[in-house]
């Protein structure tokens, strides 16, 4: 009566705290997911969710398929992941750059799982930040590469990680905290502390600031998060950062963040490979442990749009 997609829909919408998430992160419709669950509870003649809360809440009958998907589906996905390891060999190189400094954050934990599960894959990682990766990618001296701004070119593949929010990091008592959402205009007179990379790698230029022919008054770089975070909180300047990076800080107090534009500004993550190396069996495990891991760590991030 039950399968395994019902648990991975059940999970998904304890992890996601709603139906329109767990759609997302299920890459189904709401309607379909909602059709599921009901057939489900038709099934077994239960409910599963308390529909009429806000979050929605896990009947009895519920929470108890929950504490079996938490038993099964970690082994099902061991054995996927052995079985794939069997077909394919269990050798082969990863070696990777990333051109996003705060990546570290989930990249780290993601590798030492990835290393648990593929011992005799030999891994190797540098900060692709004094130098372009996409070359290297293409001749072979790296195999895959972390980026948010993908250069179309028939030799690689942009496969999604997440969604993420770019938002505006201010001092506590910055007049800019006060808005709901910043505009250029707002950051002439300001001074941006950003990573020192070239401004065309910078998103808040790229898609914010230089569309608007807008110039702040100031750039000051910093090499860590960490140290940019401080910077701002001592008003020092403003800093453009992904929404996830900025949690800990702000539960904190240390800082606040404002929107970018009454919209937002939303990127995507991707990791980038070599067209011959996409199914690679080793290569889409890493990119489901980064998803699953992401997803479960970070705040804010959204799956990718279809």
């Amino acid at each position: 009566m039950v399968e395994i997609r019902h648990l991975d829909t059940l999970t998904a919408i304890r992890d996601g705290g709603s139906l329109l998430e767990a759609a997302e992160r299920l890459h189904v419709t709401q309607s379909a997911l909602s059709h599921q669950l009901r057939e489900l509870e038709d099934r077994l003649g239960t409910q599963l969710l308390n529909r009429r809360t806000r979050p929605l809440r896990f009947t009895t009958a519920g929470l108890r398929l929950l504490a079996l998907a938490d038993d099964v589906l970690p082994r099902v996905r061991l054995a996927e992941r052995e079985l794939r390891r069997l077909a394919a060999g269990r050798t082969g190189r990863l070696h990777m750059a990333i051109e996003c400094h705060s990546c570290f954050q989930w990249l780290m934990p993601a590798l030492d799982v990835f290393r648990e599960q593929w011992p005799e894959v030999v891994l190797d990682l540098s900060a692709a930040f004094s130098f372009a990766p996409l070359p290297a990618l293409v001749r072979g001296d790296l195999d895959l590469v972390i980026t948010s701004d993908p250069i179309r070119q028939d030799a690689i593949r942009y496969l999604p990680l997440f969604r993420y929010e770019l938002v505006l990091a201010v001092a506590r008592g910055h007049p800019l905290a006060e808005l709901r959402f910043v505009e250029p205009r707002h950051l002439a007179d300001q001074v941006l502390i950003a990573y020192p990379v070239d401004r065309d790698r910078l998103d808040i230029f790229t898609v914010f600031l230089d569309p608007a022919d807008v110039e702040p008054a100031g750039i000051r770089t910093a090499e860590l998060t960490p140290m940019i975070v401080q910077l701002v909180a001592s008003g020092r300047g403003v800093a453009a950062l992904p929404n996830w990076a900025l949690t800990e800080y702000l539960h904190q107090g240390l800082v606040r963040s404002c929107h970018l534009g009454s919209e937002g500004v939303w990127r995507t993550l991707y990791a980038g490979v070599r067209a011959e190396d996409e199914d690679a069996p080793y290569i889409q495990d890493f990119l489901g442990v980064a998803r699953e891991l992401s997803f479960r760590d970070l705040d804010g991030i959204r799956a990718p749009r279809a």
